[in-house]
């Protein structure tokens, strides 16, 4: 299911691809998802939509730190889900290690179904007794389960995930994988097994509605994800938790009140596609055409509208500064990345005037990788990547008195420029109405680039004090100008220094790793604020770190901790940069307008 040429060309799977299959009579709608860190977007959003997971795992390397992220997910959304220990043709391969490993890395009691061994299945029968009073009674008096009890009691336990059954086999060599298909359809809830979904009233979100999964309740289907397609445009994949959907009819976009035409409905099979007249409740199916719908959004019956629970997305890690290379590739850059940003909620940009940079935010290095290596082979976007420029400050600290304009500091909350007109005003012509706007102007200016290495300037009253003007040749301009230029030869003459944006940044990591992270903090110029306790052996660290010392910190980071640690992190304040770093940068920029 991996189609896109960067998964065929790296072997790993970068964006969920959805396919229906059938087996036994029963129809089952799969969703591929991909393993790396960086895509964790396509995991959650695969499991707010999915009744039940395969988890997959290596046989030689067992339970790898991202299963541990994944299984954290699932988790969290409540899906049970069932273990496939893949490639037993390896050398190397153990599946007793990697079942080991799932009861003590991710914390689960397992049913092992695919072990030989009677010690095994004796353990399993033990564990899926506890689940019914009288299989326990028949049980302790020698009796054991008949095969359909013992079914039905590993589907029970399943489906309330008190313990996860466990299969083997080689996915590559075609071993195991009926019998994982019989789990699926023997072991994992339909949609007639889970609760029906609840969602709100669109008019009064503190009305609770259900809807249960049956073709005869109202529509409603939640949009979890956007694709581009170069054949049909925009595809919206749509999970129906109930009612009919028919291709060719309107529904009602609930979170914004507006109608939409389903001009398309379509069963997808990774990149290809067949045309369905109608789509019933438990579907995953892509729509065409809708204008207004985004991930997370919920779709239903005009005549009965439900809102249900949005996703949530995770926040982006790492940012990089990307420029195209030509003129030419401007305008397809900002439509490229405007298409990308709309396919993946984690991924984001911006364009910051001030540095004259557009920046890209993503999940990790691999994520920004990819996503400009699509610009390149989709929107044909030659462009160059870099470490974004930081964004810093100037501010004052002294009062200079000067001949057209006294400045002086204002205090750090807030970072605002004033102009004073109100006192020590000689020559009150200056303030008529058609001179001042060019005052104003001018001083406006300065403050978006200063005189420190061009970084805006912050924590400054300027109040005008004298000036004169000419009635033939003074205008608006020539006061900008004017005012401009005070300005700058005020603060030159001024105990200038530099502010830079300092980050709250959190780091759950598990405790072997926690010395590591500490010192990797400190010597990013971290200070460390505390430390806390989190369920399954992991410690929280807060500390406030410079945002200039945080680029590719998470790489760092899942190097020092073999993937296991996460961090978060947000702006704190503003703070004073060390007297070398400013010497540093300001250096550098003097070799610049050199």
């Amino acid at each position: 299911m991996d189609w896109m040429e960067q998964e065929q060309e790296r072997g790993i799977t970068i964006t969920s691809a959805a396919t229906t299959t059938f087996w036994d009579k029963h129809r089952i709608n799969i969703i591929d998802t991909p393993g790396h860190v960086d895509f964790t977007l396509e995991v959650e959003r695969a499991l707010r939509v999915l009744d039940g997971a395969i988890c997959l795992f290596d046989s030689v390397a067992g339970v790898e730190p991202q299963s541990e992220t994944v299984w954290r997910q699932a988790d969290r959304y409540g899906v049970p889900r069932i273990c496939f220990v893949n490639k037993m043709d390896r050398l190397g391969a153990n599946f007793f290690r990697t079942r080991d490993m799932i009861v003590t890395n991710l914390g689960q009691t397992t049913c092992t179904s695919n072990s030989m061994a009677q010690e095994y299945r004796s353990q399993m029968i033990e564990t899926i007794v506890e689940l019914d009073d009288e299989a326990m009674e028949g049980y302790l008096e020698g009796v054991e389960p008949d095969e359909e009890t013992i079914k039905k009691l590993i589907r029970k336990g399943t489906i309330s995930i008190s313990f996860v059954p466990v299969l083997c086999g080689s996915a590559f060599k075609n071993k195991g994988v009926q019998p994982l298909l019989d789990a699926v359809v023997d072991y994992l809830p339909s949609p007639l097994d889970v609760p029906p979904m609840k969602g709100t009233d669109a008019d009064n979100p503190e009305i609770i509605i259900e809807r249960a999964a049956s073709d005869d309740e109202p529509f409603a289907g939640l949009a979890f994800k956007i694709m581009s397609d170069p054949f049909v445009g925009s595809l919206t994949f749509v999970r129906i938790y109930a009612g009919k959907l028919t291709a060719g009819s309107y529904v009602l976009n609930a979170n914004k009140g507006k109608k939409e035409r389903i001009g398309r409905l379509l069963e997808m099979h990774a990149n290809s596609r067949e045309d369905v007249k109608v789509a019933l409740a438990g579907d995953i199916v892509a729509l065409a055409g809708l204008k207004d719908t985004i991930t997370g959004e919920t779709l239903s019956d005009p005549e009965h509208p439900i809102v249900l629970e949005r996703m949530d997305f995770p926040d982006p890690v790492i940012k990089v500064a990307i420029e195209p290379k030509t003129k030419a590739d401007v305008d397809k850059m900002g439509a490229g990345l405007v298409k990308l940003a709309q396919e993946d909620p984690s991924f984001h940009f911006s364009r910051d005037e001030e540095i004259n940079q557009t920046v890209i935010e993503g999940m990790g290095e691999l994520h920004l990788e990819i996503i400009v290596d699509r610009l390149k082979r989709e929107f044909k976007v030659e462009a160059n990547v870099g470490a974004p420029q930081k964004r810093g400050m100037c501010t004052r600290n002294n009062r200079v008195d000067k001949v057209n304009l006294l400045i002086s500091p204002c205090g750090l909350n807030p970072w605002s420029l004033v102009v004073d007109t109100s006192s020590r005003v000689k020559s009150r012509e200056v303030l008529c109405q058609e001179n001042l706007p060019g005052v104003m102007k001018g001083l406006e200016e300065c403050m978006s680039n200063g005189v420190l290495a061009g970084f805006p300037v912050v924590d400054v009253r300027a109040v005008l004090v004298d000036g004169s003007y000419h009635d033939v040749d003074s205008s608006v301009l020539a006061f900008q100008l004017a005012a401009r230029g005070a300005f700058r030869e005020g603060i030159k003459k001024a105990a200038r220094k530099m502010l830079e944006p300092i980050m709250k940044v959190e780091v759950v990591t598990p405790e072997e790793h926690l010395g590591d992270v500490i010192g990797d903090l400190n010597s990013r110029r971290g200070q460390i604020n505390s430390f806390n306790d989190k369920p399954g052996g992991l410690k929280v660290v807060d500390a406030l770190v410079p945002l200039a010392e945080m680029f590719q910190y998470v790489s760092t980071l899942r190097g020092m901790t073999k993937g296991r640690a996460s961090y978060t992190m947000q702006l704190a304040k503003f703070d004073v940069v060390p007297q070398h770093i400013q010497n540093q940068l300001a250096a550098k920029e003097e070799e610049v307008a050199a």
